[in-house]
């Protein structure tokens, strides 16, 4: 267990999925006493939903930590804060039903947190996802989510893992060869289309996983807005 002879424990974790649903992942990270990664875990879902990711690395995060320790956890995921404070009591009362008289939505992964959390302090922080000199914590775990759940491997500190890259693994950038004499065209539109770029007025994440910043170039991509590299990126 992480976090023995600690007065507090600081810690992020994070959720993704590419497609949403899609090939989805999780992760946490704990911090040292001056606020730096010092222990990670990732690991793969399958297919499954960013709530799902989100809520998954939340009850890993619990698991791995000391439960006598005050924990402090940053989250850049509203819903599964929410969804573990603020809209917990009701659904409980409610036989776990929402106002609408719906079953609650992940409700096992919900009620395992409730447990976990039970007994324990646990501060929970939200942090902004994807600013330019942001949390250092959730972005860690926001890259190692995002590599596992691009990699669907498992990846952490005990594993001898490198830390997570700032992006996860995507295919060249060069444009693909088409048959029957298509690589001229192809690259001319690929260099036109990467072109066509703007300066994002918000921050967002990209097709492939990873962020950017208010500012920074963006191109239109077949889902939305992200890197202009990653306009020939195949999606899953």
């Amino acid at each position: 267990m992480i976090g023995a002879m600690r007065e507090r424990v600081v810690a992020a974790c994070d959720g993704a999925s590419k497609g949403n649903p899609g090939p989805a992942g999780w992760a946490w990270v704990v911090a040292d006493a001056s606020e730096s990664p010092v222990r990670w875990e990732a690991g793969p879902l399958g297919k499954a939903t960013n709530n799902v990711a989100e809520l998954t690395a939340l009850e890993r995060l619990l698991t791995a930590t000391d439960p006598d320790v005050p924990l402090e956890i940053r989250m850049d995921s509203q819903y599964a804060m929410k969804a573990v404070t603020t809209w917990l009591p009701g659904w409980k009362r409610n036989g776990w039903k929402t106002s609408g008289g719906k079953p609650v939505a992940n409700q096992d992964l919900v009620v395992r947190i409730d447990e976990l959390l039970d007994g324990r302090s646990v501060e929970f922080r939200y942090v902004p996802a994807h600013q330019v000199d942001g949390d250092r914590l959730n972005d860690f775990a926001d890259r190692a989510a995002s590599q596992a759940a691009t990699a669907q491997e498992p990846a952490g500190s005990d594993l001898g893992s490198p830390e997570p890259p700032p992006a996860p693994d995507t295919p060249a950038k060069a444009p693909r060869a088409r048959s029957r004499g298509g690589t001229a065209r192809t690259a001319k539109a690929s260099s036109k289309a990467s072109s066509r770029t703007i300066k994002a007025k918000f921050p967002g994440r990209c097709q492939c996983g990873r962020s950017y910043a208010a500012g920074e170039s963006i191109a239109k991509n077949d889902r939305g807005w992200g890197h202009p590299e990653c306009r020939t990126t195949e999606t899953v």
